[in-house]
C-alpha cells in the first residue's frame, strides 16, 4: 500500500539567490512536498504517533527557507535532508520549489527547480 502526504503551494518569502540584489531584498516561493510513508496503522487509531505530521514537514520548510541560499537546489536539497534526517521512515521525497518574479527577462510566474529521491 502507498501512502502520501502532501504539502501543497506553500507561500514563504525568503533571500535565495546568485545575485546580491536577491538575497538582500528578496521574493516569494512555493513550496510543494510529497512524502510516501506508511500511515496505514493511524487509519485505524486515530492516533499521529502512527502517521508523520504535515505540520512537522511544514515547520522544517519554514526553518529551512529562512536560510539564505545562492541556489534553490541547494535550498531544495537541504529541506530533503532535513526531512529524511527527521523522518527515517519515509520512502520517498519529492520537492519541487518556485521563485516567483525572477530578475529575468520576460514575464513569467515563475522558474522552478524540482528534486526526488527514493530510500
Amino acid at each position: 500500500m502507498t501512502s502520501k502526504i502532501f504539502l501543497e503551494d506553500v507561500k514563504i518569502f525568503a533571500y535565495h539567490g546568485v545575485l546580491p540584489e536577491e538575497r538582500s531584498t528578496g521574493t516569494w516561493f512555493t513550496v510543494n512536498i510529497e512524502v510516501h510513508v506508511d500511515f496505514w496503522k493511524a487509519t485505524e487509531t486515530d492516533n499521529l504517533n502512527d502517521t508523520v505530521s504535515y505540520a512537522d514537514l511544514n515547520a522544517i520548510v519554514h526553518r529551512e527557507m529562512a536560510v539564505p541560499s545562492q541556489l534553490m537546489e541547494f535550498a531544495a536539497g537541504r529541506i530533503l535532508r532535513k526531512i529524511h534526517s527527521d523522518f527515517p521512515e519515509i520512502s520517498y521525497i519529492r520537492i519541487r520549489m518556485t521563485k516567483h518574479s525572477p530578475p529575468m527577462q520576460g514575464e513569467m510566474k515563475g522558474a522552478s527547480v524540482e528534486i526526488e529521491k527514493k530510500f
